[in-house]
């Protein structure tokens, strides 16, 4: 396994990798690795000739009061189960390389991130598709491996390779999960053991909108009602959002029609979740 911090030595391997014919998979991450990241790294094993994992902690989108500078991070754990998953190279650049004084260009796709995280966040998602832009044409990739728990993150940026034309194709792994339910998320490592407790009513309060709707509930209105009602019964949870919207647009939707998303935000003390679950009406 190689770590690479130069983008033009990325480039010079992957020139390489592509002249002997080589399929190339990429997972993007933040680091802090843990098992959802691991899904993602074995499919991208399986399904490829050379396996990159990135690792930045992207400074573009965290806002002005987010956590960037308290994000987790280990470095020697992230080496270690890379390593576990037979990973050849990891791209580790610096945010002076990515980032050089005077950088200017941004990437922004319209609409998608009117919804659900994007106006909490301003600005997030246009940091997202701005490391990704980066990333793929550092890499190019023939497949990149995202998660679905980022479910609003993964359909901006299919969009925008399509948009874009780009080759590479975009592969989307279910969430991860811990043994309660909880989604995993390196911010977990933000709860105590009281909001751990909690957090796993949100994925319990998913699957019973899921259940609600496949009953043949298809007003949005209520199973948003009852996902709070569960919330509040059953943890000191600050709710950001709860939203049922269309898989392709997300589009807040008021009947249930059709490939639907039902997405969620809440605050436990100080640490913001996300989750969703998937249903077809």
């Amino acid at each position: 396994m190689k770590t690479i911090t130069s983008i033009h030595q990325m480039h010079e391997l992957v020139s390489l990798a592509k002249r002997q014919g080589k399929k190339i998979g990429f997972v993007p991450t933040m680091g802090y690795l843990h098992a959802g990241h691991a899904a993602l790294l074995r499919q991208c094993r399986k399904e490829n000739n050379l396996c990159i994992l990135s690792i930045f902690v992207n400074p573009k989108q965290f806002g002005p009061a987010e956590d960037f500078r308290r994000y987790p991070r280990n470095k020697k754990h992230d080496e270690m189960l890379a390593k576990k998953e037979k990973v050849d190279i990891i791209f580790y650049p610096s945010v002076k390389t990515m980032y050089p004084t005077g950088y200017l260009t941004y990437v922004h796709v319209r609409t998608l991130a009117d919804h659900l995280c994007g106006p909490r966040r301003p600005g997030h998602f246009d940091g997202v598709t701005t490391i990704v832009t980066k990333l793929l044409n550092i890499i190019n990739p023939d497949v990149l491996y995202l998660g679905q728990k980022d479910a609003q993150q993964a359909v901006i940026i299919a969009q925008m390779i399509d948009d874009l034309n780009w080759p590479t194709r975009v592969k989307i792994i279910a969430t991860v999960r811990e043994p309660s339910g909880l989604a995993m998320s390196s911010r977990n490592s933000y709860l105590s053991d009281p909001e751990r407790y909690q957090a796993q009513a949100l994925y319990r309060s998913l699957r019973m909108a899921k259940k609600l709707i496949q009953a043949g509930e298809r007003r949005s209105g209520t199973i948003k009602q009852k996902i709070n009602a569960q919330i509040k019964k059953n943890t000191l949870a600050r709710v950001d959002y709860i939203e049922c919207v269309d898989a392709k647009t997300l589009v807040p939707l008021r009947t249930i029609k059709g490939h639907v998303i039902i997405a969620l935000a809440v605050f436990l003390g100080k640490t913001r979740l996300i989750d969703n679950i998937q249903v077809r009406a």
